[in-house]
């Protein structure tokens, strides 16, 4: 069975079920059915989440197996919130152990890590 997409592979834009099957009792329903939320998303956001929700939501855990930083954590996890449809508060407050993290992963230089904790004063 193949896995159902996320969106149009054209323009992106939600889909529409028209039609639902029963392989047991072969029932076929026809009409217009939306989608639920989570099949919205892209199929990286839908790892992403599988990924969060096994580690209960624990941040470290989700770095540690994707490989990323807090800071990307977040910034995907605020994707998929938006994505779902739901406001994102902006979080324009800088950790500055977020900082050092990144910079000790070489994700930014010295010079944006000074930037970033200067700005967070």
């Amino acid at each position: 069975m193949t896995k159902m997409p996320g969106g149009c592979p054209v323009c992106h834009e939600k889909l529409t079920i028209r039609s639902l099957y029963c392989p047991v009792c072969k029932v076929k329903l026809e009409g217009e059915f939306e989608l639920p939320k989570l099949l919205s998303l892209t199929p990286e956001q839908m790892e992403f989440v599988e990924i969060f929700l096994r580690s209960r939501g624990n941040i470290k855990v989700v770095e540690r197996e994707l490989g990323i930083s807090y800071p990307t954590v977040r910034a995907k996890l605020e994707e998929v919130i938006a994505r779902l449809g739901y406001d994102v508060e902006p979080h324009d407050r800088t950790d500055a152990s977020d900082v050092l993290a990144s910079l000790e992963k070489g994700e930014v230089t010295v010079e944006e890590a000074i930037r970033r904790l200067q700005k967070e004063v």
